[in-house]
């Protein structure tokens, strides 16, 4: 399906939507049970989404923030509301979709939009938890959680991000080959530029 020659939006969904059930699985399965200091884990969940709002935007970033964010809520070991993760992650998704058009140009917007996605859906979280009344939201917690998060989810980013952007640079790329490539900075990183630039040198 991801080398397909042609692609469609109905394939694009399956694609996204397995995406997110892979990073589900690997977030209960091998983040959730990694025995760091202060007791908090790298969100696989919200980079998969902020990673998938970066290629296609905010739409996409949205509807599969939500996606995620419900399957968050739903999966044991859930312990909390229904809807708050999915509230934090549409969000989420949509305000890292405002910088897709960024990623040809800067270099480091993958990792400011982490850096933001996990710093503000962790304060959303905290005050939907106070809203509603939960006995562990509180903003002490929330100050010693917060710098722990961005830095394992900074950390954790680039293999997060990388794959997802991997993923899905093998789908588009039987889709649109004469399209602008999201994907020029990344590759540049990696050498892919300079192999261009020798490229159109000789022709």
């Amino acid at each position: 399906m991801l080398n397909a020659p042609e692609g469609s939006p109905a394939g694009r969904t399956v694609m996204t939507a397995g995406v997110i059930v892979a990073a589900l699985i690997l977030q209960v399965s091998v983040a959730n049970r990694l025995p760091l200091p202060g007791g908090v884990t790298p969100d696989l969940v919200l980079l998969t989404v902020v990673a998938l709002a970066l290629v296609n935007g905010s739409l996409t970033g949205l509807v599969a923030g939500f996606c995620a964010g419900l399957a968050a809520d739903i999966i044991p070991p859930a312990d909390h509301t229904i809807g708050r993760y999915a509230l934090v992650y549409c969000l989420i998704g949509y305000i890292c979709g405002l910088a897709s058009d960024e990623m040809d140009r800067q270099s480091l917007v993958p990792f400011l939009a982490v850096a933001v996605g996990a710093l503000i859906a962790t304060v959303l979280y905290a005050a939907t938890g106070m809203l509603l009344g939960d006995p562990r939201a509180s903003w002490t917690i929330v100050a010693r959680v917060v710098p722990l998060q961005v830095l394992y989810d900074v950390i954790a980013s680039p293999f997060v991000v990388w794959a997802v952007l991997r993923v899905t640079r093998r789908y588009e790329r039987g889709d649109r080959p004469s399209s602008r490539d999201r994907f020029s900075v990344p590759s540049a990183r990696y050498g892919g530029g300079r192999y261009r630039s020798r490229v159109g040198s000789r022709l």
